[in-house]
């Protein structure tokens, strides 16, 4: 586990040096969240993928890539930076369990708090600091590239909040969350509210305008110096012109003019902790999407990089650097809104056109890090880009007559997956074109994609099938992150996407299953039976792969996670509400979210792609062997705890 310490209230101070450039390659890595290999020979095979194949004919070689189990993103990258399996490094899911409660927390990483203050009427005085902490074990490779003296960069890399606290340059990624300290909290600000307000990764603030003029309040971060830690609010003063089909705002001290449709740039916004000493520093952006009626969207708010008030970069200063060299940016982990699609505060086409800003600003960063690589003697660039993964996630059923939502979807952005990956092909391009000839450039993803149609409610399976029981006077319906299981009758429950436990007697705070014999053909037993599950729509097995935890992972942290790991064919995926430990009335049912496609399948189901302009010697190259790969490339010996080995030799 890395810890940062020093954090006060949502501040924090990093120091951290700067690495010399040492003798040795240079290494060119791009990270293309979730491209999928069906998809690119598609795309390249309609001719969209020209430096692709520029790359290829030069000799280069393309590859599909082993992803984790189960390939999530977390434990995909996780792996990626580690050399290592869950077993090894921890992260097994979006979503662990404390045996200890069985509540459900986040795994990459945990903030905490000071715990005594000195009282003084409503205003609490902290008496000690904060700390935040990276849930990961293990080491990042570029921790090692570093102790060399290597010129290293890691760009946005998943699973690296707060970032490894060494040498290199790095900024943190998917798992950074907003100013609130959530993973993106947007906002409407409207006068005719939807009926719904009780939204997962959105805010509704209903205004009444008095001649056109109104008063919303943005939310911020808690503020823990006063009682009952209250979220700090900033007010947004707005006047709508409906004639001209415009609106004039007042954000702290900034003023904002948009039109129907348009963006503004971004805004710095001020939440106010103490009055006139202290205050936190976030940006946001505004969408003016209707005047009549007013629908005004507000990005999540987001940790400046010009302040930063939680750690996401090495050195401190790197993230202020990109910000003064390209703009403001989103430093938000996630930061193609889907909640806002998912919640009805945009349309398709809003979010197209939102998820192509941040491509854009990607780009533009691209540019300045290819630049400043391109002149190191050695060195090494990690770049990532998480457009190809938000987009598969939203827009799959607008290309997907299979989808259960393709009717409902916009028709006109049935080609946005297509797109993307013609832009990621413009990045591709533009990498070969502004660095060295000797550079060695690797092209990779986590994992690919997948049709998402059906949901499987595992609670709901193990209740029907008697592995699961509800307390006298509960109804199933009524369980929530399984609050109302009876425990005494419970020998096995889910948490996490693809995640089943067992109710173990010695781990579980009332476990029943003992250890041994009765713990091994129990999981013998559930692994018949998860992967003879049959869909009753059409008859065809959903489960491919019920795989025992004790079997495929390797590590001192095996005994952390879930006992067994379940992997779906395509079509097929683990409920959000198995997931968050609920009860649904079927055991099947369809899925008729927005986010239509996914990956948390079998792993065999959905590898990544490997391309590189040097032979790929290793057989069935997979993710746990980058990081033995890089710091070969180097001529540093990957440590005894990475289990995979250099892809440029064979085995």
């Amino acid at each position: 586990m890395r810890r940062v310490t020093g954090w006060v209230l949502v501040g924090m101070v990093l120091i951290a040096g700067v690495a010399g450039a040492a003798d040795g390659p240079r290494v060119l890595v791009i990270g293309f969240d979730g491209m999928d290999p069906i998809l690119l020979e598609q795309f390249r095979a309609e001719g969209r993928m020209p430096n692709f194949e520029k790359f290829l004919a030069g000799g280069g070689q393309l590859t599909p890539f082993g992803t984790s189990t189960p390939p999530q993103s977390p434990v995909a990258w996780s792996n990626f930076i580690t050399g290592m399996d869950p077993g090894g490094h921890g992260i097994f899911d979006f979503i662990h369990r404390d045996p200890e409660t069985l509540l459900p927390f986040f795994s990459t990483s945990e903030a905490k708090g000071p715990t005594r203050f000195w009282q003084v009427g409503k205003w609490k005085i902290p008496l000690g600091g904060s700390e935040v902490n990276n849930l990961r074990q293990g080491t990042a490779f570029w921790e090692l590239l570093s102790d060399r003296g290597v010129d290293a960069t890691i760009f946005k890399v998943p699973s690296n909040f707060p970032p490894v606290d060494c040498e290199a340059r790095s900024l943190s990624g998917m798992g950074t969350p907003d100013l609130t300290g959530n993973y993106g909290i947007s906002t409407l600000i409207t006068d005719d509210p939807p009926l719904d307000r009780d939204l997962g990764g959105g805010r509704v603030e209903s205004v009444y305008l008095e001649k056109g003029a109104f008063t919303a309040n943005l939310a911020g971060p808690a503020n823990t110096w006063l009682e009952d830690d209250p979220e700090a609010l900033t007010p947004v003063k707005g006047r709508v012109d409906r004639t001209q089909k415009a609106v004039w705002l007042q954000v702290s001290d900034h003023q904002v003019v948009l039109n129907e449709g348009e963006w503004s740039g971004w805004v710095t916004v001020q939440f106010e902790m103490i009055p006139h000493l202290k205050s936190v520093q976030g940006i946001c952006r505004f969408y003016l999407m209707d005047t009549d009626p007013l629908r005004l969207y507000v990005t999540p708010i987001q940790i400046d990089p010009l302040k930063p008030e939680m750690p996401i970069s090495t050195p401190e200063s790197y993230s202020r650097e990109i910000a003064e060299r390209t703009g403001p940016f989103y430093t938000q982990g996630l930061p193609d809104d889907t909640s806002a699609l998912e919640n009805g505060f945009f349309s398709d086409d809003d979010y197209v056109r939102q998820s192509g800003l941040v491509l854009e600003e990607r780009m533009e960063q691209l540019e300045a890090e290819l630049d400043r690589f391109a002149a190191l003697e050695s060195g090494f660039l990690f770049y990532y880009f998480n457009s190809p993964d938000q987009t598969c996630h939203m827009v799959w059923r607008n290309m997907d007559p299979g989808s259960p939502t393709h009717a409902a979807s916009d028709g006109r952005h049935a080609h946005r997956i297509a797109d993307v990956y013609a832009e990621l092909d413009a990045a591709l391009g533009m990498a070969v074109d502004r660095v060295p000839p000797d550079t060695i450039i690797m092209v990779m993803s986590d994992h690919g994609f997948a049709p998402w149609n059906r949901a499987f409610h595992v609670n709901t399976w193990l209740l029907e099938n008697g592995y699961l029981a509800v307390l006298p006077g509960h109804e199933p319906g009524d369980v929530e992150m399984l609050i109302g299981v009876d425990w005494s009758r419970t020998h096995a429950y889910a948490i996490g996407i693809n995640g089943l436990y067992l109710n173990l007697k010695g781990r579980e705070k009332d476990g029943i299953v003992e250890p041994g014999a009765e713990q091994q053909a129990l999981l013998a037993e559930l692994k018949a039976k998860l992967e003879a599950v049959t869909d009753p729509l059409d008859g065809r097995l959903a489960i491919k792969t019920a795989d025992r935890a004790d079997q495929v992972y390797h590590g001192a942290m095996q005994a952390t996670g879930p006992d067994i790991v379940i992997g779906y064919y395509r079509g097929w995926r683990g409920s959000n509400e198995s997931g968050l430990g609920r009860i649904m009335p079927e055991v099947f049912s369809d899925n008729l979210l927005k986010w239509s496609g996914d990956h948390c399948i079998a792993a065999d189901e959905v590898p990544g792609i490997l391309m590189a302009n040097r032979p790929i010697m290793r057989q069935d190259p997979a993710l746990v062997d980058m990081a033995p790969t890089i710091l070969d490339l180097f001529g540093i010996t990957p440590p005894d705890e990475m289990v995979g080995g250099s892809v440029f030799k064979s085995r």
